[in-house]
């Protein structure tokens, strides 16, 4: 058993976003993000789902060319195949993402 806390070592990198991984068990990850002002301008279009919650901080995403703008505490589930990016973030927003993996046969 290992105790950890989201906010201690959370801050911000200089610029893009640095990603922890937290548990990774069968087929579940969880992992923490930490976002500078400067987020990667990269579309994923990934092979599993993703379930994020935005901590502290707020973000804009285009998810299937749809602008959202998300602030503490918000949630969203990318079912997988589903393109988004972050367009911005404030310094320091801090996010867990779940992601459920195919399992295998």
């Amino acid at each position: 058993m290992k105790i950890g806390n989201l906010f201690e070592d959370a801050d911000a990198p200089v610029e893009g976003e640095r990603f922890d991984p937290l548990l990774r068990h069968k087929n579940l990850t969880i992992e923490r993000i930490v976002s500078s002002l400067r987020p990667e301008l990269t579309e994923y279009k990934q092979e599993q789902d993703e379930w994020v919650a935005l901590l502290r901080g707020e973000a804009s995403l285009v998810v299937n060319g749809q602008l959202l703008e998300l602030k503490a505490g918000d949630h969203l589930f990318l079912p997988a195949g589903t393109p988004h990016s972050v367009k911005s973030t404030s310094h320091g927003a801090l996010w867990i993402a779940v992601h459920l993996h195919p399992s295998e046969p």
